[in-house]
C-alpha cells in the first residue's frame, strides 16, 4: 500500500511505525506538518491510499481528511480527547492506558475508532512511557487497523462510532494541561505527587518552577529514601543532580531550563548555586542502590560484572565519558570473565552531548574535548583482552553511541528499540568511535558505505540480519534482560573460554600489525577537526537548531521520498 505519513518530526514513535510498515512491504514516504498548502502538496505528489499521523500536534486540515482516509494514533484510551492524554493518565496516577487509532475528522479526536490497544501503566517518566509502552501499543494498533481496511473496503466491517453515540467508554475530553495544573507545593506534596508532577511533564514541556529564586522548568526526577530536609530546601547535589526536599521526603531532579535557555544538567543550569552546596556521594559509586540517584552502577554475579550507565536522553558529555571510562577501567580488574555494558533502560547511548557543547564557551573545542573522551571509552573497550565484552542495548542508540557498542565484542539488542547508526543528519558529520575500524569487518565496504550515507533508523533485526550486531532477543524487558543473563553465563562458563580469550588477543595483534588503532583513529579525528574547526558551518548549524528545537522549514529528502527529483514520477 501507498502510505502517507503526516507528522510534526521524525521522532521515535514514527521512525518504528515507519520501519515496521516498510518491513511489511509497504511503500511510505514522509511529510513534515509544516503548513496546510505544504501537506496538500505532498498528498498531490504522492496519491497515498492511506495517511497515517503518528506524531501531531494540530488538526489535520478538511481538504485533505474529507479526501483520503486518515488515521491518527492518539496516546489515550477510547473516547480520550485533547492534547494533553498521557501527561493527565501519568498525573492522576492511571494504572492502565492505551492508544487509539481513529479516523480524522471535523472534531479532533472523536473520529470512528479502527483499532485500540491497551497497557498497564507503570510509573515512569512520560518520555520513557511514551517511547516504550506507547510505540508498542500503536505499532499494534495502526497493523490492526490496516488488516481491517481490506474488510471495511468489503463492507465487512465498520469503525467504532464513539461520538453521538450511548457506546460506553471510559475516555473524556480534557483540556490541555497548563503549567498551573502542573505546578509543584514543595511544601505540601508528598514525594510521590513531585514524582508524578514531573514525570507527567518530561520530555516537553517540563514543570514551571523556582529554583534559587529564579524561574526554570524541571525534568527528570527521581525518589530519594533515606535524606530528607526541610520541605522546599535544596538539600544537596550529585554529580548532575539537586536533591530538594518534600514534605515527606525528598527528590533528585536532574536537568532544568531556565527561562533564557535550554535543557541542561542541573548543576550546569544553576552553576553558581550548585557551587555552593553540600555534595552528597554515594557510598560505594559501584553497589546498584535503588533507594537513591545514581547514574553509573555496577553489579556482580559470578564471573560476569554487569555495568549500568543511564545517561538522560543517552547524551554523553566529556565528564558522562571520562566518569564510564574509570568505571570500565575499574570492572577490568575484577576477577570476572565477562563484562557486560547495560546501559539503560531507555537509552543506551547517542554519543555526544549536544546542549553540553552549545552551552560551553567554544562549542569546537568542547565538541573536540567531547569526542576525545568517547574515543578514550571505544578504545578501552576495544583493547581489554582480560574479558570478554558484551554490550546488552535495551534501549535506543543512535550516532556514536552505536558504534561504541560494537566496540564490544558481542551485541545483543532488544527486540523493538531503534537504532540510528549515521551522523550525517548532525551537519554530516564524519564521526569517530573508531568506526572505520569497527564497521567494515562486519558488514562489508559497501554495507558500511550504506548505513552510513542511508541517514535512516534500523530495527534491532535489521541490525543483526545484515551482521551489524550479533543478536537480537525478547521485545519485553524483563525477558530480555533474563536472556542477557542466561548467554552471559553461558559465555563465562564455557569449556572454550581460555580458547575464546586467546583467540581474541590473536586477532587483535593481527589487526595492530596491519594498521593500528591510533591511525584509524587520527584519521577520523582530521576529518572531525574539519568539521569542528573547519570554513563548512553546517554541524555548528545543525547541533543549533537541534538544541534549541528549531522547527523544520522542510522535509528532508531521505524521508520525503515523494520530493526525491531521482524518484519516478506518480502518474
Amino acid at each position: 500500500m501507498r502510505i502517507l505519513f503526516l507528522t510534526h518530526s521524525f521522532n521515535s514513535l514514527t521512525q518504528r511505525l515507519y520501519a515496521e510498515l516498510v518491513e511489511h512491504g509497504h511503500e511510505v514516504s514522509i511529510e513534515f506538518d509544516i503548513a496546510d498548502s505544504v501537506t496538500e502538496e505532498a498528498v498531490a505528489q504522492f496519491q497515498p491510499e492511506l495517511i497515517v499521523a503518528p506524531f501531531l500536534k494540530r488538526a489535520i486540515p478538511p481538504s485533505i481528511w474529507s479526501k483520503h482516509l486518515c488515521l491518527v494514533v492518539h496516546p489515550g484510551i477510547v473516547g480520550d480527547r485533547g492534547p494533553s492524554a498521557l501527561d493527565w493518565a501519568i498525573q492522576e496516577g492511571e494504572t492502565s492506558w492505551g492508544v487509539t487509532v481513529l479516523q480524522a475528522g471535523a472534531e479532533m479526536d472523536a473520529g470512528p475508532v479502527w483499532a485500540s490497544v491497551a497497557f498497564p501503566l507503570r510509573r515512569g517518566k512520560k518520555a520513557s512511557l511514551y517511547r516504550n509502552e506507547v510505540t508498542e501499543a500503536a505499532r499494534r494498533g495502526v497493523l490492526l487497523a490496516l488488516e481491517r481496511m481490506a474488510e471495511f473496503t468489503a463492507g465487512r466491517w465498520a469503525p467504532l462510532e464513539v461520538s453521538g453515540t450511548r457506546n460506553p467508554v471510559r475516555g473524556r475530553l480534557r483540556p490541555p494541561m497548563k503549567q498551573a495544573d502542573r505546578a509543584i507545593d514543595w511544601h505540601n506534596d508528598e514525594t510521590a505527587t513531585v514524582l508524578r508532577k514531573i514525570d507527567a511533564g518530561d520530555g516537553f514541556p517540563g514543570v514551571a518552577d523556582t529554583w534559587f529564586g529564579e524561574p526554570c522548568r524541571v525534568f527528570d526526577a527521581w525518589p530519594e529514601a533515606r535524606i530528607s530536609g526541610a520541605p522546599g530546601e535544596v538539600i544537596a547535589r550529585r554529580e548532575t543532580a539537586f536533591l530538594r526536599a518534600t514534605k515527606d521526603g525528598a527528590v533528585w531532579v536532574g536537568h532544568v531550563k531556565r527561562s533564557d535557555g535550554f535543557k541542561l544538567p542541573a548543576v550546569l543550569g544553576f552553576a553558581a548555586e550548585a557551587a555552593a552546596l553540600a555534595e552528597a556521594p554515594l557510598a560505594t559509586w559501584w553497589a546498584a542502590d535503588h533507594a537513591t540517584w545514581q547514574d553509573i552502577s555496577y553489579v556482580e554475579q559470578a564471573d560476569i560484572g554487569y555495568l549500568h550507565f543511564d545517561f538522560y536522553n543517552g547524551a554523553m558529555g566529556t565528564r558522562h565519558c571520562q566518569r564510564l571510562l574509570a568505571a570500565f577501567q575499574w570492572a577490568e580488574t575484577r576477577p570476572t570473565r565477562v563484562i557486560v555494558l547495560a546501559g539503560g533502560e531507555d537509552f543506551w547511548s547517542n554519543g555526544i552531548h549536544l546542549n553540553l557543547i552549545e552551552t560551553a564557551d567554544s562549542p569546537a573545542d568542547e565538541s573536540w574535548a567531547n569526542i576525545n573522551a568517547m574515543d578514550d571509552l571505544a578504545e578501552a573497550i576495544i583493547r581489554c583482552n582480560s574479558q570478554l565484552t558484551v554490550a546488552a542495548l535495551a534501549g535506543n542508540a543512535g550516532a556514536g553511541g552505536c558504534f561504541l557498542a560494537r566496540a564490544t565484542d558481542q551485541v545483543w539488542v532488544r527486540e523493538g528499540i531503534m537504532l540510528n547508526p549515521h551522523y550525517k543528519n548532525m551537519g554530516n558529520l564524519y564521526g569517530s568511535e573508531l568506526w572505520t575500524y569497527l564497521l567494515p569487518p562486519r558488514v562489508g565496504a559497501e554495507g558500511a558505505r550504506r548505513i552510513m550515507q542511508r541517514r535512516l533508523p534500523m530495527t534491532a533485526r535489521q541490525s543483526v540480519e545484515c551482521g551489524f550486531y550479533d543478536h537480537c532477543f525478547s521485545a519485553d524487558a524483563g525477558h530480555f534482560a533474563a536472556e542477557v543473563m542466561l548467554k552471559a553465563s553461558a559465555l563465562a562458563i564455557a569449556n572454550d573460554f581460555p580458547q575464546q580469550l586467546a583467540e581474541k588477543r590473536r586477532r587483535r595483534a593481527e589487526d595492530e600489525a596491519v594498521k593500528p588503532l591510533a591511525a584509524y583513529r587520527a584519521d577520523e579525528l582530521a576529518q572531525m577537526r574539519r568539521n569542528f574547526y573547519g570554513f563548512d558551518p553546517s554541524y555548528h548549524y545543525a547541533r543549533h537548531h537541534f538544541v534549541h528545537k528549531v522547527a523544520h522549514a522542510w522535509t528532508p529528502r531521505h524521508l520525503a521520498h515523494h520530493r526525491d527529483q531521482r524518484a519516478t514520477p506518480v502518474a
